[in-house]
């Protein structure tokens, strides 16, 4: 159930709306909106009844809620949700676009990429410090070194950067050094990370899981959520299929159900989906065109030295091709003019 308040409502009204819910049992989290504050009620096994808080001062309405992704869903919140990191806003009416290498393998290397792609027209930058890889003898990344290493681009570039957590284990340690946690996909269904995730004060971006649905994706969202962190962002990076020509399939359909579904922005990532370097140009446009809310793309300007995932990474020259063409097409299908 939602509880909606008045615009006029009190903070000791929804206190003591919040004071009801918990009293009965239930969990309440109050959710901010652009005029007015909601309050979902969450761990309620059957129906609630509205006739709960209809009457109590500061209520508008109370409206049960059929999704099981209760706060993630556009039932409980109808605007979209908008993601601050720093001068960057990721959600409507923006493009963003997350560039940067797989892995963080140097000073060096990270900053004369940061450079490549902020020219270009990069928004963040992204690099793995911590590596989950399929094979236990491939280049696992710097760990904490690589954190630094990240700050040090931020410092020196501006651009807030994306990095990826493995484990509750070293979850504090990236909090502090990344603007966005990254959640990947073999980690979508960790529930005991989700739940860190959700204690966190960064964004966190979650990856859908290789072979996961729409709902099971949406739902690992609900875990971050209820925890007490709105700050979700989604990236779409292809699903497991039967095909060989592609590392995986990209699934552009997610794009506009989530958007129906839920108010979180969604990004899409097509380095993963193609896992090959001549497919991600033209992935990435058909993500502008359905109107994605971001890309995060792969860079790397020696990626035939790269110790993780230099096939699918961009050159440099490339990643500007596709910032100038990803604009011009996300403007037109915005009803924008492209020039």
């Amino acid at each position: 159930m939602l509880v909606v308040m008045e615009k006029t409502a009190t903070r000791k009204q929804i206190e003591r709306v919040v004071a009801v819910v918990e009293r009965n049992g239930f969990t309440a989290r109050p959710i901010p909106g652009g005029d007015r504050v909601s309050i979902g009620v969450l761990n309620n096994e059957g129906p609630v009844d509205a006739a709960l808080f209809i009457g109590l001062p500061g209520v508008k309405d109370a409206v049960p809620i059929t999704k099981p992704y209760k706060l993630v869903s556009r039932e409980t919140k109808a605007d979209d949700t908008l993601i601050q990191v720093g001068e960057t806003t990721i959600g409507n009416g923006h493009l963003t676009i997350i560039a940067g290498p797989c892995a963080i393998e140097s000073q060096d290397q990270a900053l004369t990429i940061a450079k490549h792609v902020k020219k270009a027209g990069a928004h963040l930058f992204r690099g793995g410090a911590f590596k989950p890889r399929t094979s236990p003898y491939s280049f696992q990344g710097l760990g904490e070194e690589g954190l630094k290493i990240l700050s040090m681009v931020r410092d020196q570039t501006g651009l807030p950067v994306v990095t990826e957590v493995m484990d509750e284990r070293t979850f504090d340690l990236v909090e502090h050094y990344a603007d966005i946690v990254q959640i990947g996909t073999r980690n979508m269904q960790n529930f005991s990370l989700l739940k860190r995730a959700g204690e966190s004060y960064r964004p966190i971006m979650l990856k859908r899981g290789m072979a996961a649905t729409i709902e099971e994706w949406l739902m690992a969202a609900e875990y971050i959520m209820a925890r007490g962190n709105h700050q979700v962002v989604l990236c779409e990076r292809g699903v497991r299929t039967f095909v060989h020509h592609s590392r995986n399939t990209l699934d552009l359909s997610a794009i506009p159900v989530v958007k129906k579904e839920s108010h979180l922005p969604i990004v899409v990532d097509p380095s993963h989906a193609a896992g090959r370097r001549d497919q991600v140009l033209p992935l990435s446009r058909a993500a502008a065109a359905a109107k994605a809310h971001g890309l995060m793309v792969e860079v790397h300007h020696q990626p035939d030295q790269a110790l993780s995932d230099g096939a699918q990474s961009l050159y440099p020259e490339q990643f500007e091709i596709l910032c100038r063409q990803v604009m011009a097409i996300f403007k037109v299908c915005s009803g924008e003019e492209p020039f």
